[in-house]
């Protein structure tokens, strides 16, 4: 999942700018200091996507919990330093500044959507400092360039393994032969995301029209669409919009099934469009409890619910498989040190996780399973496990 393009030159120079941590790349990064092993949290907290900020900020302090109370890593426990980038690019870059410089985190969880993510690149880079991003899933994140960013690293899939998968199941489960693409043209993770189905999908696009994010009305797109012969509908998009164009789209008596990605994967999808009007919706995920990917699946429900009263979402499970995540990079390199953790992270193998059993490949990417969603009057009813 991203957030919106930006100017990576400019922002390379701001963060030129910025003071280096622990000594920069030259120093290799924050060591521990005292009786705590600092990770920092740079996560949408509040703005535009704060849904998905809140939802892994949830899953992170619950593995942090859960470490802390069975002794921590290394003899040492956790201290998570929270920060709130506001859903802003500019923001997470001085947010990944703060923990890296001033709170000296040997580590980083977040951001949750691609471009704030990639907004941090330079500053993480300059200090050294290791990130895992729980659902930044713009391809380029980790590789740019034909360059791995060093580090950088995430918890999910990518976009090109959701779009073909998209277009996979369009073809396969829904037997479609024409499709109509609605589209984000404002977001790297919508581009992305249409490219790769549409490099994949053998059938006809029927259709392709494009929104921006914080368009409200779609009556004028759909009126176009409506009377066309096509059998799916395919919008790669956050669950702001997406929501709203499929509220629109069932009250004008469009019932074709709808397509998306990761960006549906929150609750607010369907209080945006209303339970009634979200059936014959597929995502893609990271998470179901109908598609169990591991057995950590079972326990981690159970305390998610016990710490928060309600069902975990995908987004939840991913921040808490990216604290885990850190802690067997530590455990295995028996180190907190940003060198370390980097390392470990690079060469994490066989970590079984709630999102599924993964192994990080040479462009910092989990090798792993995604789930293909269902939702009738908006209460998930089908569950598919794709592997890769």
């Amino acid at each position: 999942m991203k957030k919106f393009s930006f100017l990576f030159a400019s922002l390379f120079l701001l963060a030129a700018c910025g003071p280096a941590a622990g000594g920069g790349a030259s120093g290799g990064g924050n060591k521990v200091e005292g009786d705590t092993i600092k990770i920092g949290m740079n996560m949408e907290l509040s703005g535009d996507v704060s849904a998905y900020g809140n939802a892994e900020k949830e899953g992170i302090k619950l593995a942090v919990e859960e470490i802390n109370e069975s002794g921590g890593v290394l003899g040492k426990k956790l201290e998570l330093i929270e920060k709130d980038n506001k859903s802003e690019n500019g923001e997470a870059t001085s947010v990944a500044a703060n923990l890296t410089a001033k709170d000296k985190v040997v580590a980083v969880v977040g951001p949750a959507t691609s471009g704030a993510t990639k907004a941090t690149i330079p500053n993480m880079t300059k200090a050294a400092v290791p990130v895992i991003t729980p659902s930044g899933t713009d391809d380029s994140i980790t590789v740019a360039n034909d360059k791995v960013q060093e580090y950088i690293f995430r918890a999910c899939f990518q976009d090109t393994f959701q779009g073909v998968i998209l277009a996979k199941f369009a073809q396969d489960n829904l037997d479609a032969k024409n499709v109509v693409i609605i589209g984000d043209n404002s977001s790297d993770y919508a581009i992305g995301l249409t490219k790769s189905f549409k490099d994949t999908y053998k059938g006809k696009i029927a259709k392709e029209e494009t929104f921006t994010a914080g368009d409200k009305d779609f009556q004028a797109i759909l009126t176009k669409i409506k009377d066309l012969d096509y059998d799916a509908i395919y919008i790669p998009g956050y669950y702001a919009e997406a929501g709203l164009i499929i509220k629109q789209a069932r009250e004008m008596g469009i019932d074709k099934p709808i397509l998306g990605a990761d960006g549906f994967g929150d609750e607010k999808l369907v209080e945006i469009a209303g339970a009634k009007n979200v059936s014959d919706v597929y995502y893609t995920g990271h998470f179901s409890e109908k598609a169990p990917a591991t057995d950590k699946v079972e326990p981690f429900v159970k305390a998610f619910k016990e710490k928060y009263s309600k069902q975990p979402s995908a987004f939840n499970a991913l921040g808490y498989d990216s604290v885990y995540m850190l802690k067997q990079a530590m455990e295995d390199k028996d180190s907190a040190d940003s060198k370390d953790i980097t390392e470990g992270l690079a060469s994490l193998k066989d970590f079984v996780g709630v999102t599924g059993k993964m192994t990080m490949d040479k462009d910092h990417n989990p090798e792993k399973s995604a789930v293909v969603l269902g939702l009738t009057e908006g209460k998930e009813t089908s569950a598919e496990a794709v592997n890769p």
